[in-house]
């Protein structure tokens, strides 16, 4: 398989609206409608509390592809239910599946399992149009770079997310929150027998990359209703605890943008300062919050957080990249303590110039044979683990 033609071919037939069967290979990509219910009410209080930004006049509130979205699965063709599924999350700031949907391809046919393209909150088709419209946003770019002086990563591709997480970062931890109460939702769909997909009590795995990673370890932190008891959870390019992470990037989010949230979670959002938190009290300290500051800072919570992994580490297995620097293997090291890391954790290296974004990439001159090579080797750990 050559990685870019085949992106190329799953991107042209993918679709949010309706079945599309791959004719080569016994495999189908089945759409799905997700409305939000779970945690609403809090979802709501936590969004009214956000202002609105100059670059986007709607509440969050209000944002209604955030509530109501389609997403998709691929499965085995004909198959009218199964009982295992594989949750696929992606990373920060990403506006379309091209790059996921070889990955999810493999797992699938690799496992047999359904694999499930779920989105973050305000990433993907959860999100106004103009949000990724070249056109729309260039405007927004320069005026960025004259508001910031000597801002030089700031792009069309990075700006929606700058602007809003510069104007209030504490919209990192509420889409984050809102995105767990659409996981355990949908987890509670497909163990209760709900999903249309799914008999009841199917296996629901996890394989995510990047902010995905991060996610997932504070879900199975939290693991409401215990839904996660027995998952597996398998990270790539991820893992990290928070401060050792680095999203300033022209295609996450401008230097300024990450400057604020970092200094926000690091400094304002661990104190006990309800005037500063601008979290509705009834609401501190919850199970998911715990989960969420456990992954902040490596001193914080730290027992908590590593005996956590310690007992799990049968079910978790990360890979990292050698040359990452968003998601680095040192804030691996230091999210899981010293007990678990050898079982857990492997830091590989590839023979081409590569980057956390893109990992396989098709113009830094690797042939197709080392990107297919490297693709194998890590998904062939995917799928022999999940």
């Amino acid at each position: 398989m050559e990685i870019s033609t085949r992106t190329k071919q799953l991107k042209a037939i993918f679709s949010y609206d309706k079945k599309v069967i791959l004719e080569d290979q016994p495999l189908e990509i089945r759409p799905y409608h997700f409305i939000q219910n779970m945690g609403v009410n809090e979802i709501e209080q936590f969004q009214q509390l956000i202002p609105t930004s100059e670059f986007c006049s709607i509440p969050d509130n209000n944002i209604q592809e955030n509530k109501s979205f389609s997403y998709t699965i691929f499965t085995p063709k004909g198959s009218r239910k199964t009982n295992q599924a594989i949750l696929l999350l992606h990373g920060l700031n990403e506006r379309n599946w091209d790059k996921y949907l070889t990955w999810a391809e493999y797992l699938s046919l690799a496992t047999g399992k359904a694999v499930i393209l779920f989105p973050i909150a305000f990433h993907m088709n959860r999100t106004p149009g103009n949000w990724y419209n070249p056109r729309a946003l260039m405007p927004w770019v320069a005026r960025r770079k004259q508001e910031v002086e000597h801002l030089d990563n700031a792009t069309f591709v990075n700006v929606a997310l700058s602007y809003r997480l510069s104007d209030t970062p504490l919209r990192f931890y509420i889409s984050g929150k809102e995105s767990m109460f659409n996981l355990w939702q949908l987890f509670r769909e497909i163990k209760t027998g709900q999903h249309p997909l799914f008999e009841k009590d199917s296996s629901i795995n996890i394989f995510a990359y990047s902010i995905g990673a991060f996610l997932s370890q504070i879900l199975m932190l939290a693991n409401p209703e215990h839904l996660l008891d027995d998952s597996k959870l398998f990270l790539f390019c991820g893992g990290s605890i928070f401060s050792q992470m680095d999203g300033s990037a022209r295609d996450i989010m401008d230097r300024e943008a990450y400057r604020r949230v970092k200094n926000y979670f690091l400094n304002d959002f661990l104190t006990k300062n309800d005037e500063q938190r601008m979290l509705p009290v009834l609401y501190e300290e919850d199970f998911m919050e715990k989960a969420f500051k456990a992954m902040i800072r490596p001193e914080v919570m730290k027992n908590y957080r590593e005996s956590f992994f310690e007992r799990i580490q049968d079910r978790l297995r990360i890979v990292t990249l050698k040359k990452d620097t968003v998601m680095p293997t040192q804030g691996v090291i230091e999210a899981l303590g010293p007990k678990c890391v050898d079982t857990i954790l492997e830091e590989l290296d590839f023979p081409y110039e590569y980057s956390h974004q893109n990992p396989f990439p098709t113009n830094t001159g690797a042939t197709p044979e080392m990107l297919y090579q490297s693709f194998t080797g890590i998904f062939n750990r995917v799928a022999n683990f999940l």
